[in-house]
């Protein structure tokens, strides 16, 4: 069985997936259609789209390294730690 942590990124990462695919279809079906060319209004906003998708993913990739990070894991610099080892 999958861990808990791992589950939320699948979704969340499948989630991000099927907004784009999603925002992609609605372009190409507003600046497009019926085996026409895509005119340059939809090229641009495909363009935006994908930039904004990878700014999403980023987002979602810091807030997820946030949220599941676990005090457990030792990823938290220790104040005990830095002061041992200037001395």
């Amino acid at each position: 069985m999958l861990e808990r942590e791992r589950i939320i990124e699948i979704v969340v990462a499948v989630a991000a997936v099927l907004l784009m695919l999603g925002v992609m279809i609605g372009i190409g079906s507003e600046y497009g259609g019926n085996g026409q060319a895509m005119s340059t209004d939809g090229g641009e906003m495909l363009v935006i789209a994908i930039v904004g998708f990878i700014l999403l993913l980023t987002a979602v990739g810091i807030a997820l390294a946030f949220v599941l990070n676990d005090p457990e894991d030792g990823l938290e610099a220790d104040d005990d730690t830095d002061a041992q080892s200037a001395a």
